[in-house]
């Protein structure tokens, strides 16, 4: 049971078919298993990176993962934690964003090893390609609409209604764990808490239509001390892994300013630091947290953008906070110097830089007195600012811990 143990004490597993045979077929020869991640968005955000790092482990104790970027179901929709139906995205849209995620994804998974490299696919390859008779007589008759009925994510729905799009989702998710068996022998799939019921929907699809022994388990919807989703921001906006969405050094002070009782939690689940030495941290105190929680930030960020935009936003991140490192590495925002002399006012500034999502909220922050320019409290963020009295290069902050350089062009 060594590696369901190693998963474990990360706090990894949260539910698990047939523990004492998932055990012993994980400590034994290579197996295949799979991971999917729907395509309903251009980028996959931190509510994804748990089943990542899964993969991660996984592949390095010598498994083979499959990768399945769900280009087909993306275009159904599963209900799962979901009060009402998906926003409904065209073919293109949703091919696109595949695609992207598929790139993404390569940051994370070896598909390279000759041994046990990672297979990337869309299961619109295969979806796209069903006969739907043939569908419902081989597949949809191993399936009681009485269980479907009971399952949690159509419970749910059932008040609100559910269209009959989102309630075959389970059907075709079930069939990607069917065809990947029959393709590929993949004999395990992982994924979050919410597809708990999908994945024993496919494992009972496999015992019916092939005779087939397979297993599944999940990992924990991750929730910070004060119960906020990872895939949230403090400002209820998801943290994106794709730069462009949520640059390095926003990634790194997500990280950085976590609650204090998370860091330790967060270095098991999202880091390959060794357990014996999480050990070790877990064992500062007071101000010495600070240690625990730079490298936590320094790692994750690390693990997502690489060693060099890690180091970049470490940098940054203690020249504001503690004198040291370069502040050029502060996201930065360019602006004509027009602009300037045109009339521009602290509204517009910390919505294009992003600080704020709204004009609201710029005033809002500011009755709060949590609106700065170069440490100066912001009282009406209407005004404009004064060429005269405004330097090349301007320091913003929003909040206590969110920055960003303006510079205005000549």
């Amino acid at each position: 049971m060594e590696l369901l143990r190693k998963l474990s004490e990360r706090g990894l597993i949260y539910q698990m078919t047939a523990e004492e045979k998932l055990a012993k077929l994980l400590d034994g020869p290579s197996l295949t298993f799979y991971i999917g991640f729907d395509a309903t968005a251009y980028s996959l955000h931190l509510g994804h990176l748990v089943p990542i790092m899964i993969a991660r482990h996984l592949q390095n104790e010598g498994h083979k993962p499959i990768i399945v970027v769900g280009g087909g179901t993306a275009l159904v929709g599963d209900p799962s934690c979901r009060s009402a139906e998906r926003s409904f995205e065209s073919k293109e849209t949703v091919s696109g964003w595949a695609d992207s995620i598929s790139s993404q994804l390569e940051h994370f998974i070896d598909f390279k090893s000759q041994e046990n490299g990672a297979l990337l696919l869309d299961n619109y390859s295969w979806l796209s390609k069903l006969n739907y008779l043939d569908f419902l007589r081989d597949v949809g008759r191993h399936f009681s609409v009485n269980r479907m009925l009971s399952s949690e994510s159509v419970k749910l729905r059932l008040e609100t209604g559910i269209s009959f799009l989102e309630f075959s989702y389970s059907l075709l998710q079930s069939y990607d764990f069917l065809h990947l068996y029959r393709e590929y022998g993949c004999v395990l799939q992982v994924g979050g808490s919410d597809q708990w019921g999908n994945i024993v929907s496919g494992i009972d699809l496999l015992r019916r239509s092939e005779g087939a022994e397979t297993w599944g388990f999940t990992c924990p919807l991750v929730t910070s001390a004060c119960g906020e989703k990872m895939s949230k921001s403090q400002g209820g906006g998801a943290i994106w892994l794709d730069p462009s969405m949520t640059s390095p050094y926003d990634y790194y002070q997500f990280w950085i300013n976590v609650d204090d009782k998370d860091a330790v939690y967060f270095l098991k689940l999202y880091t390959f630091i060794p357990i014996d030495e999480i050990e070790k941290l877990s064992l500062l105190k007071g101000a010495e947290i600070r240690l625990v929680k730079e490298r936590l930030a320094f790692e994750a960020t690390a693990l997502t953008h690489g060693r060099e935009e890690a180091l970049k936003a470490e940098k940054a991140s203690r020249a504001l906070f503690s004198g040291n490192g370069d502040q050029e590495d502060i996201p930065s925002l360019e602006i004509p110097i027009t602009r300037l002399r045109d009339g521009i006012s602290c509204l517009d500034l910390f919505v294009e830089t992003g600080l704020c999502s709204s004009r609201s909220e710029v005033r809002r922050l500011a009755k709060q007195g949590g609106l700065y320019i170069e440490n100066k409290h912001i009282n009406d963020p209407v005004d404009n600012l004064v060429p005269e009295d405004t330097p090349e290069r301007i320091l913003l902050r929003a909040g206590k811990k969110r920055y960003y350089s303006v510079i205005f062009k000549k």
